[in-house]
């Protein structure tokens, strides 16, 4: 039995055992974990099969001091046991990501998060070239949350083979696959054989490098662990080679503190799951996440019900004819949850509505829907010789949003604790209290053009900011009384912070 014994608090204990490789280890055999610290007293912990003989179970200790573990297994004559010790956080490590005052975010050491995400389908499936391209890219700090698939993905401008597959098996041969013809390709094509009883951990080995990865840059990896965009039969499994794969990325992913589980995107577009069979996957994951990091679920057409206590907060794309916009606080009040609309369109010029929206305008709808108590999700599609286009493969940025974004990023962590409260006042406002009575008031004016806002407070010292959130630019204003005029450029995209000093 390996084990480190010195982890630090929230990082990856790992208990590594040498068993059997004959048969079908994924079936045939169990392994599991029981710990014991500090606040953390009997936590019971599935392992896996690693390939090549090697069984492996995770941990994540949320105390610092002392602790002990016992491992079972199927192919062990008697329990073994160790301890390790556990030592404060480095730099950087704050823990996982939780619900915070009902609407917003924070670390479990209680710092506050503001989720700035963006969506790259499978990033980590592409070239080692491109993969170091996105990693270059995040590394510029635009965003702090990525969303990505675990399994491929089969759509338009994503038609090549992924660079690794899940189960072990051939695909189906994909020769002469064109936009005309793509939707022709299903499990049933000659040629796709897979065996999903058999995982392929080098996969997910390269899943979890590429979670680290994402962990040294302080970047949340939202996990997408079912989509319908598929030509291999993924989507089309049997209830109980789905409930071996739930459970088999469960016991692999949940250790990492910066996991969050997406359960799937667009949901009801999976034509071959019920809801009950959503339900059954999220009874998996409460019962066998030791973490219990967030939890989610992505729509097209229909909102799952978000009112489900087993989802943490609500991951929501546009509907038709519905703005995202002005709809969130509306979800905010129905659900009083965090709303996330982690698909509000993409910054692009490809020929689809969802793909060819400016960058102003994905910079707008951000501010508006964070100025509504929510948080909001960027890409980018734009058209590209090859075909690589940030939303589905990473690379390189090209659009104007990111810059942009970041500077948002960095305003909203400027908050005092507790995150913004929407106010429903004029124009859109937001307001978030302070202790010792002072406060910030936040206030986004959109598309809206005025030349001065004249204000009325209570009695007190006003430190006043203007913002002009497309050229990132912060103009001090000075310090005035209760009732006061500001004096604007009758711009677009203007802001105002207002701080009552103590």
């Amino acid at each position: 039995m390996e084990y480190s014994r010195q982890t630090e608090r929230w990082g990856v204990q790992e208990i590594v055992l040498q068993g059997p490789a004959e048969g079908n280890p994924f079936t045939e055999q169990w392994i599991r974990g029981t710990f014991a610290g500090p606040g953390q007293n009997n936590v019971k912990v599935n392992g896996f099969y690693d390939g090549d003989g090697i069984y492996k179970v995770r941990f994540m200790p949320s105390y610092e001091g002392e602790y002990s573990f016992r491992i079972e297994a199927s192919f062990l004559p008697e329990t073994q046991e160790g301890s390790f010790t556990v030592t404060p956080a480095g730099e950087g490590n704050h823990g996982p990501v939780r619900v915070a005052y009902t609407y917003h975010f924070a670390y479990e050491d209680g710092t506050m998060y503001y989720p700035v995400g963006t969506t790259c389908y499978v990033w980590e499936l592409q070239s080692e070239a491109v993969q170091k391209e996105t990693l270059a890219e995040l590394a510029k700090g635009y965003f702090n949350k990525i969303r990505f698939c675990v399994f491929p993905k089969h759509y338009i401008y994503n038609f090549h083979e992924p660079s690794s597959y899940p189960y072990e098996g051939t695909p189906v041969d994909t020769t002469g696959m064109n936009k005309k013809n793509f939707h022709s390709y299903s499990m049933e094509d000659k040629g796709n054989h897979w065996d999903f009883y058999r995982f392929n951990p080098a996969h997910f080995r390269h899943i979890e490098e590429c979670i680290l990865e994402l962990q040294k840059l302080g970047i949340e990896a939202d996990l997408i662990v079912m989509h319908p965009y598929d030509r291999w039969g993924f989507s089309h499994m049997q209830p109980d080679q789905d409930d071996l794969y739930w459970n088999y990325v469960v016991n692999r992913f949940s250790a990492y503190r910066n996991v969050w589980w997406s359960f799937a995107n667009e949901w009801d577009l999976l034509r071959d799951k019920t809801v009950a069979d959503w339900e059954r996957y999220a009874e998996i994951v409460v019962q066998n996440d030791h973490v219990q990091h967030l939890r989610s679920i992505h729509n097209c057409h229909t909102l799952y019900d978000y009112s489900k206590p087993w989802i943490t907060h609500c991951c929501i794309q546009r509907q038709p004819d519905v703005m995202p916009v002005e709809m969130t606080n509306q979800w905010r009040d129905k659900y009083r949850k965090p709303i996330v609309i982690d698909e509000l369109c993409y910054e692009g010029n490809i020929n689809n509505a969802w793909g060819c929206i400016s960058g102003q305008e994905m910079t707008r709808r951000f501010w508006e829907i964070t100025m509504r108590g929510g948080y909001a999700g960027h890409g980018e599609t734009f058209v590209h010789p090859q075909d690589i286009l940030w939303w589905s493969h990473g690379g390189k940025l090209h659009g104007e949003s990111p810059e942009r974004l970041r500077f948002l990023k960095k305003i909203l962590e400027e908050l005092p604790e507790g995150g913004l409260q929407f106010a429903g006042r004029r124009l859109a406002v937001n307001q978030r209290r302070m202790p010792g009575n002072t406060w910030v008031h936040l206030q986004y004016l959109g598309k809206s053009t005025p030349s001065f806002l004249e204000y009325s407070f209570e009695e007190g010292q006003y430190h006043v900011e203007v913002i002009d959130t497309w050229n990132m630019t912060i103009e001090d204003k000075g310090v005035f009384g209760p009732e006061f005029t500001i004096n604007l450029p009758g711009r677009e995209y203007m802001a105002v912070r207002i701080t009552k000093m103590g």
